[in-house]
């Protein structure tokens, strides 16, 4: 086995500030009660200006008063520990994580499949930079523990070898060795600095100055003992809470934290192999119930950008009633993500978009009241032989029965197209009723095709229908009553 170690020590920075976390903007993180707060975390230009850890909050404003100051969020660790590993997911089987800052994965198992170490490194590095996470330090090792180490002592080193990797422990300073600070402090007043120096000391005596299960510890180091480590499993749905840093009335500041929640969802279902077709955006009030807006996709999704668009024109949409506190998106019904099919000679399409996206692009943009199916209606007469549908896009959105209209009139569209393609003998332009043809008729195409129907509902009609070419090169559907030669009426156009 070879484990891969990262370790982030800027991660409960990245968690409250994101991006500002590595800027040269100094930022800080403070806990403890509120009468003597304490710096406990601080970015490199925070440092700079003589802010560290430990220091008082109020001395440190005074050292920098331009400086960001926000309180430690543990849960905001956990949810940014928890995207990494769920990241990490993607590259192996075997996960493991470690509070605050640590995630182990497996990679000896996915060499082959990423072509080599070196491209499975370029990979990671790229797609950390991309979430956010470009500060962290990188060792490989045949043994999880001494990969941490690694990481801490000799960042972005990877031995694949067990004889190099003890080399390379012995180097460590004992600061470093995941040993308690109690037994490091032991030591180090014993005059030892390095784990070469305690490695070659008797285990009796080592144990009974360190204990028992400190000594176990340098035997898992360096893989004389069996290690342990929890695996992480992707939770089976998907719910994510971002505390805003002020009270929000409209929606465009929810842009923001909108982007950042649908790039982790879309990075959750990559890892379980799922898309989403129902989830909620939860909007926080101070001082009323939080404001539920359902989102349902014609189709199973999982692309960042296609959900945060549909997602984007949902929220343009939505009456805020009151000022958002925190925001949060989930989802809970997951189901299988199976790609289209494509041919393999197929040719080379233009920038149009294919049916589902187009649908789900007018449903963001016009609402869902602008979208209406069109189906048959067993009826003689054309201007009823078809009807509106209410159209549940959520569970049957791309049914074979139904197309999609997007015209919100009342009236019939212009031109009503059903699944049954239109014959040869019909027009694509079907006007909503019958009007006079006033242009001259020049020939008689085909026809007559006679229509008899309605007599039980009050609405007969009985007509023969012609194509016809008018004086102008149109070629128009037009009928005249039963044996007649004149009074023609238009009721559809040929392209």
């Amino acid at each position: 086995m070879l484990w891969a170690c990262i370790h982030f020590p800027a991660l409960p920075l990245c968690a409250v500030f994101a991006e500002l976390a590595t800027s040269a903007h100094p930022c800080a993180l403070y806990e403890g009660p509120r009468q003597r707060p304490l710096i406990v975390y601080a970015n490199a230009a925070a440092q700079a200006r003589g802010i560290h850890p430990g220091l008082v909050l109020a001395a440190a404003r005074a050292l920098c008063n331009q400086a960001d100051f926000r309180r430690r969020e543990r849960d905001a660790e956990q949810h940014s520990l928890q995207l990494l590993a769920t990241w990490a997911y993607r590259f192996s089987g075997q996960v493991s994580r470690a509070e605050p800052d640590t995630v182990w994965l497996e990679v000896g198992a996915s060499l082959t499949l990423f072509k080599g170490w070196p491209a499975l490194l370029r990979q990671l590095q790229q797609e950390l930079q991309a979430l956010g996470f470009g500060a962290y330090r990188l060792g490989v090792a045949p043994v999880a523990a001494a990969a941490r180490v690694l990481a801490l002592s000799h960042d972005q080193i990877a031995l694949r070898q067990r004889s190099a990797m003890l080399q390379a422990l012995e180097q460590a300073p004992l600061a470093l060795s995941g040993l308690p600070a109690a037994a490091i402090a032991q030591l180090h007043g014993m005059g030892f600095r390095q784990l070469r120096d305690i490695f070659v000391l008797p285990r009796v005596e080592l144990s009974r100055r360190i204990g028992p299960q400190q000594v176990h510890w340098l035997d898992v180091l360096r893989g004389d003992a069996v290690e342990t480590l929890p695996l992480y499993q992707p939770p089976d749905r998907f719910s994510r809470r971002i505390e805003l840093d002020g009270l929000v009335e409209n929606w465009q500041p929810l842009l923001f934290p909108l982007r950042r929640l649908v790039r982790e969802l879309a990075l959750y279902l990559h890892v379980r192999d799922s898309g989403v077709q129902r989830f909620e955006l939860h909007l926080e009030h101070e001082d009323r119930a939080l404001t539920r807006l359902p989102v349902g996709l014609a189709s199973v999704q999982r692309e960042a950008d296609a959900l945060y668009e549909f997602c984007r024109g949902r929220l343009e949409r939505a009456e805020i009633p009151a000022e958002v506190s925190a925001f949060a998106l989930v989802a809970e019904d997951l189901p299988p993500f199976r790609p289209g099919h494509r041919d393999l000679f197929e040719p080379v399409r233009s920038e149009g978009l294919d049916w589902p996206a187009l649908t789900e692009r007018l449903r963001s943009r016009l609402g869902d009241d602008a979208l209406r199916g069109l189906a048959c209606v067993a009826d003689h007469r054309p201007e009823r032989a078809w009807r509106f549908t209410e159209t549940n896009f959520a569970d049957n959105a791309t049914s074979k029965k139904t197309r999609v209209s997007a015209n919100p009139s009342t009236r019939p569209p212009a031109a009503a197209i059903t699944d049954n393609a239109p014959s040869p003998t019909r027009p694509l332009w079907l006007l909503a009723q019958p009007i006079p043809l006033r242009q001259p008729l020049a020939q008689i195409l085909a026809g007559p095709e006679r229509i008899e129907s309605g007599w039980w509902d009050g609405g007969d009609a009985r007509r023969d229908y012609y194509i016809v070419r008018c004086a102008n090169g149109q070629r128009a559907w037009a009928f005249v009553p039963v044996d007649e030669h004149s009074g023609w009426m238009l009721h559809g156009w040929f392209a």
